[in-house]
């Protein structure tokens, strides 16, 4: 097999490999849709575009390939990851971010691949889209997805008012209603790779 073909396979390890704990609950700020569309109104007055940066992990279950999802609310889902600072590298970010939401240290050594996609919201209250339309000169916001590979085995530490759900690549598959046109189109991003499914012992 060359190294082109090896960086097309995922070595997907058992869920049960993994171990999970909770910690203290995140803040996440209390406003309406005209509040928060000013927020972005102003940041990107002060910032220009605004990039935001998200993971996509995955995990065996039942011989099944599921991708790590943040349940908020109890009714919301996301990948984890989150806004880039000024100043911060994309890779910079997704690391911190992933050790602010699922685990105790600042020093983990997430293992950040490639782009998987990008996509861009060409105004405050426009959707997202996988492209930029062509009547759009500059971009408000664009979202970037990125594979991160997880070891055989870790630590998930979860803020307690958050849930980590493993889904099933298959539930998520164009399920745009429940889960949104990113997470929803994460599967197509990865039909360019096989999924090399560690056996449980």
């Amino acid at each position: 097999m060359t190294d082109e073909n090896s960086a097309n396979v995922l070595d997907i390890y058992p869920l049960s490999y993994y171990y999970f704990g909770s910690k203290e609950a995140l803040h996440f700020k209390e406003e309406t849709l005209a509040e928060r569309i000013q927020r972005l109104k102003l940041n990107y007055n002060t910032h220009g575009l605004r990039t935001c940066v998200q993971a996509v992990l995955l995990v065996e279950l039942f011989k099944q390939p599921h991708v790590l999802l943040l349940q908020v609310r109890n009714f919301m889902f996301k990948l984890p990851g989150g806004r880039v600072r000024p100043g911060e590298s994309e890779i910079e970010c997704l690391r911190r971010k992933l050790s602010r939401m699922l685990s105790m240290s600042k020093d983990d050594s997430w293992e950040v691949g490639e782009c998987l996609g990008m996509w861009w919201r060409p105004d405050f209250e426009t959707p997202i889209y996988p492209f930029t339309p062509p009547d759009i000169k500059r971009a408000k916001e664009c979202t970037k997805l990125f594979l991160v590979r997880l070891p055989e085995s870790c630590k998930f530490v979860v803020p307690k008012n958050l849930k980590l759900l493993a889904v099933p690549l298959s539930q998520v598959h164009e399920n745009f209603k429940t889960y949104g046109p990113i997470i929803a189109g994460v599967p197509q991003l990865l039909s360019k790779f096989s999924y090399n499914i560690m056996d449980s012992v």
